[in-house]
């Protein structure tokens, strides 16, 4: 079989990948740390945790991506769905949802894995927020055409995710990253709304849209708590009700991850994938610099290996 052709700037697609790989795995080992008693106090204090922060699904999943990503320069399904698989069965007590369970266990068993996708639901697909948590280092490697960043989150949401809603997104993440990707480089002038704007421009209609239309209209001035009661923060742990509340939380402080991150999780809900969500994308455009040199040393090592 003839070696995969990647792209010439392989590794500058992967290297700005890998930052936004960086920015999601820290924000989710952050959130993590948060499911506990007297949260509103520990945030209101921000009192950062103690190390050793453990990453959760999100980053495993992030790291699949990676991983394709490297080998390929593109998504292959088929691999993708084995490296989840695998990743799963060396560890499946990282947090991962009763969905996910369950697809990733019938495709261990042997089923493809479009039949455990789309069967989910009674045949409907998930329409979880999964697609959406893991997509920013995709996002990143493809930055700079958004058309490809479309297809290729939509190829990456299939794999677990059959339903629109859950593909829709995977494909609103993915954009973002890639708009703050630009900004971070240059390519972009940052503008007050223009990353939301951006993601709704590629966003296919649906639930997911109209929540990020809502995010849209929602004020700065606002508090997190306030915008996730009003959006939603992934209480129901689905693309509809995750999905506009990070985008309006890294539009908020799109040039500051530390500040990203504590609003992020003073919205509670899901908030390890709340944070993993915006942190990768926040990442990019802050750069690697406003990555707090303390929390990625508090973050267990990313096993790359499987």
């Amino acid at each position: 079989m003839n070696a995969p052709s990647l792209p010439v700037d392989h590794v500058e697609r992967l290297k700005r990948a890998r930052l936004s790989l960086d920015g999601l795995s820290i924000g989710d080992a952050f959130g993590q740390h948060f499911f506990v008693n007297n949260v509103e106090f520990l945030i209101g204090e921000r009192r950062i945790p103690y190390p050793r922060w453990r990453y959760t699904d999100d980053t495993e999943m992030a790291l699949a991506i990676f991983q394709v990503l490297t080998e390929h320069g593109r998504v292959e399904q088929d691999r993708l769905a084995e490296l989840f698989a695998r990743r799963y069965e060396r560890d499946p007590s990282r947090g991962y949802g009763a969905t996910a369970h369950r697809i990733l266990q019938q495709v261990i068993r042997g089923s493809p894995w479009r039949t455990a996708s789309y069967a989910a639901f009674d045949g409907e697909g998930s329409m979880g927020n999964g697609a959406a948590m893991r997509v920013a280092p995709l996002g990143a490697y493809f930055a700079d055409d958004y058309d490809r960043v479309v297809a290729e989150a939509t190829l990456s949401a299939e794999v677990t995710h059959g339903h629109p809603e859950g593909q829709a997104g995977g494909i609103a993440i993915a954009i973002a990253a890639a708009y703050a990707w630009r900004v971070g480089n240059g390519r972009e002038t940052p503008a007050p709304g223009k990353l939301i704007e951006t993601a709704l421009r590629y966003t296919p209609d649906g639930e997911t849209r109209r929540g990020i239309e809502q995010a849209q209209e929602m004020p700065r001035v606002v508090t997190p708590p306030t915008a996730a009661d009003f959006l939603g923060s992934g209480q129901r742990v689905i693309s509809q009700d995750t999905v506009p509340f990070t985008l309006w939380c890294a539009e908020r402080h799109l040039d500051h991850f530390e500040e990203a991150m504590w609003n992020t999780v003073a919205g509670l809900g899901d908030r390890d994938t709340t944070c993993a969500i915006v942190g990768g994308i926040v990442a990019l455009a802050a750069g690697r610099p406003s990555l707090p040199a303390e929390w990625l040393q508090a973050r267990e090592p990313l096993q790359f290996d499987v």
